[in-house]
């Protein structure tokens, strides 16, 4: 790999802090390579790298575009002339730090690293209440809030390579999180939905806003709004009558525009209320092709504030076309919000995250968007590491400096940014698409969730199974995977995590179905080997994946939060031990029956494996009460 001496001393000064980290992150990668010199061009945006008897000097445009020219150079096999100008102005990421994970302020700067030598230029965490709100205790309390401190060092780390950070909070929707508490009883209209046209609400709001803003030199400002569906039916109807939620929310909107503009501030909001809200009590589908916001809505919306469209489920361009000119109808220009897909699963699925941001990208530059950012949920609990979503960052970065991807360069250009192997990451979905030859176009398969939290005794999904080689699939799976975690690299050793899932699927997954065969047949000489084999061995790569599980987030994400996981590693395991424990009891002969073994198991799910998805809990239990 190509080497690289940049003397800090010459560098401009806003490149010098970042690249200063940058090289201390790799000093291997630096000091005695091929000379970089670097000068600004006086363009709008993009970078030309070229090359003499001297090195190379790298003219930019903006800081960002020197870093991604960075992050080429470093995954470059030899010095070569190279030049980009991305179509966007705004290649942003948001990424979820309310659904328990909130990354560590080491992670978060590794994260805007990894950024930066791509060319995202934005990056915002979504903040529901894990955030510090002066004389508001109760704001993410547990949680692992950030301190106005914690942000402020992250948004001078963002900014010294060439990022801008922007607050992203609730001020609307989504907040069962402080909602949950009684102090806050007052403030609730719907569960979740805060009181709108009430004056102590606004008076929350405006010290929301004033705290969330504070840290960051960005004047934007996210402030949420979707999905509050309920709104007006509650407290309000209680102390207004019945009112057409899209009026409430276009009131409530200009209410906390306000507030915003006396804070200096340019909101934007989730755009799907003005869908969804078709008329007062009725939803329309957010993504109905010929659905048109009524006339009257549309005059109401106030200005000066930026809707966001977002979608992260369609796969064909068209799609994505038609609802940006939608967008356009209301009134302005609208941003774009793809999804990289980290939610209500282990391991990012990155085939279906490539295809709908081929989609959604290949829409915006038709269409002349200006402004994109792709989206990291984290609902669930976050049980997904943030850092398997880097491969998708990488494609969306792609698509925003050369417009298209190419096999070779992304997995040059991922290397330079994130000293990582683009295949093995790309391989490690694989946990979730054992059921099929997975092209990316069908959906966000989540196999390795249901199966690694489904009961180990009860098996709800095991008739689905038949016909597969589990075992072997997974068995042959984490061996690849164990292998490319022992590989040099900064990030290689975070495939640990999916090759002790590979493993403890497995073991774990086949473990019913041999059980219940030897029970049934009465061959007691079969069940004590399997009691003293495959049980333990399966409870071992349980354990195994649990503490991989719990590093790997202890070093990424504060400890709140982690209860959650551990709860539920909790109850596999001890489900595990009482089957191991009932077990050498009945061949003991100390009880005479293990009833779940003799139950047929039911297909519950008709359609083919790939496309089954339950839900966690009705894989733990076929009880309603959880």
């Amino acid at each position: 790999m190509l080497n690289l001496t940049i003397d800090l001393n010459q560098c401009p000064a806003n490149l010098r802090a970042g690249l200063g980290e940058i090289i201390t992150e790799r000093p291997e990668r630096f000091g005695t390579g091929v000379a970089v010199t670097f000068t600004p061009n006086g363009e709008a945006r993009g970078y030309a790298v070229r090359g003499d008897a001297a090195g190379l000097t790298v003219s930019y445009a903006r800081p960002i575009d020197a870093f991604r020219a960075v992050g080429r150079l470093l995954g470059s096999e030899a010095p070569a002339a190279m030049a980009e100008t991305p179509t966007f102005d705004m290649l942003g990421a948001m990424i979820d730090v309310s659904r328990n994970g909130v990354l560590t302020v080491p992670a978060a700067k590794n994260l805007l690293r990894r950024s930066a030598l791509m060319g995202v230029n934005l990056i915002m965490l979504y903040s529901e209440d894990t955030y510090e709100v002066p004389g508001e205790p109760f704001f993410g309390y547990l949680r692992g809030r950030y301190t106005f401190e914690d942000l402020k060092a992250l948004d001078d780390y963002a900014d010294a390579l060439g990022i801008e950070m922007m607050p992203c909070i609730q001020t609307l929707g989504h907040l069962e999180m402080i909602l949950q508490w009684p102090a806050y009883a007052a403030y609730k209209d719907a569960p979740g939905i805060l009181l709108a046209d009430d004056e102590p609400t606004y008076a929350l709001i405006e010290k929301m806003i004033a705290a969330a803003s504070a840290p960051f030199r960005s004047k934007r400002i996210h402030i949420g709004m979707d999905e509050a569906y309920g709104l007006g039916t509650g407290k309000y109807k209680e102390l207004h009558g019945e009112n057409n939620p899209s009026m409430v929310l276009n009131d409530h909107l200009a209410r906390v525009r306000e507030i915003c503009i006396r804070h200096g501030l340019h909101p934007m909001i989730w755009s799907d209320m003005y869908f969804a809200l078709a008329a007062a009590g009725t939803y329309s589908n957010y993504y109905d092709q010929e659905f048109r916001v009524a006339p009257e809505v549309i005059e109401r919306i106030p200005k000066g504030v930026e809707l966001v469209y977002w979608d992260y489920y369609h796969t064909k361009v068209s799609d994505y076309e038609n609802k940006i000119d939608q967008h356009r109808a209301l009134g302005s220009e609208p941003l774009v919000a793809g999804g990289v897909w980290t939610w209500n699963r282990l391991w990012t699925a990155l085939p279906y995250a490539f295809t709908v941001t081929n989609a959604c990208m290949t829409a915006c530059r038709n269409k002349g968007i200006r402004e994109v950012f792709v989206t990291l949920w984290g609902d669930d609990g976050m049980e997904c590491d943030v850092f398997s979503a880097l491969p998708a960052l990488q494609y969306f970065a792609e698509f925003g400096y050369a417009g298209a991807v190419e096999p070779a360069t992304i997995a040059a250009n991922f290397r330079g940014a994130c000293d990582a192997d683009w295949d093995d990451y790309c391989t490690s979905s694989k946990i979730d698409y054992f059921a099929t030859l997975h092209d990316g176009t069908k959906g966000p398969d989540n196999v390795s969730k249901w199966l690694l939290w489904q009961d180990p005794l009860l098996a709800i999904t095991d008739p689905n199974l038949e016909g597969f080689d589990v075992r072997g699939y997974f068995g042959e799976l984490a061996d690849t995977l164990s292998a490319a975690a022992e590989k040099p690299g900064l990030l290689a050793s975070r495939l640990h995590f999916p090759a002790a899932i590979a493993r403890a699927l497995s073991l774990k997954i086949s473990l019913r179905s041999q059980l219940a065969s030897a029970y049934l047949a009465g061959d007691k000489a079969t069940l004590r080997k399997l009691a003293m084999t495959e049980l333990p061995a399966a409870r071992a790569a349980v354990d195994a994946l649990w503490r991989c599980h719990r590093d790997w987030w202890l070093d990424t994400y504060r400890p709140f939060g982690l209860e959650v996981i551990e709860l539920r590693y909790g109850g596999i395991r001890t489900r595990l031990e009482s089957l191991s424990e009932r077990l050498t009891a009945y061949l003991d002969g100390t009880i005479d029956e293990i009833p779940e073994l003799a139950v047929k198991l039911e297909k519950v799910y008709l359609q083919p494996l790939q496309d089954v998805s339950p839900h966690r809990q009705r894989v733990q239990t076929p009880s309603v009460i959880l």
